[in-house]
């Protein structure tokens, strides 16, 4: 099961036609608007393309400008990657090696823009 939140867009003038005419829909949930055009509303699917069919139908309420998914939440996805997590060290095993020393780890992020050498001075400054 999939569930996402939509944001739509309309003119303030045409806000209490767009969220009357939200309201009516069976697919979505309305949740809020505020007084500058914006509703938010959700909807949910079994996966995205039933989703994306009910975005379509969002969007096509007169006076609607956009109508876009923001945050989407897909049960199978966060399912899997629970799987991983569990199924995984949480800890890398080298962080409990006593006799690995900081110099030996190898670390393969993006350092390019640090000054690694200024704040080896300093940190070595600060420990004495």
């Amino acid at each position: 099961m999939n569930i996402s939140s939509i944001v739509i867009k309309t003119l303030p003038k045409y806000l209490e036609e767009v969220v009357v005419n939200v309201k009516k829909l069976d697919i979505c949930d309305y949740h809020l608007h505020d007084k500058i055009g914006r509703v938010i509303v959700t909807i949910e699917g079994k996966g995205v393309s039933e989703e994306l069919k009910k975005l379509k139908i969002v969007q096509a309420i007169p006076h609607v400008i956009s109508a876009d998914m923001q945050m989407a939440y897909s049960e199978d996805e966060l399912d899997n990657h629970m799987d991983v997590l569990e199924n995984s060290d949480a800890v890398p095993h080298m962080l409990y090696d006593d006799d690995l020393r900081p110099e030996e780890v190898i670390y393969n992020g993006d350092l390019k823009k640090k000054d690694l050498e200024g704040f080896s001075r300093q940190f070595d400054q600060t420990r004495k």
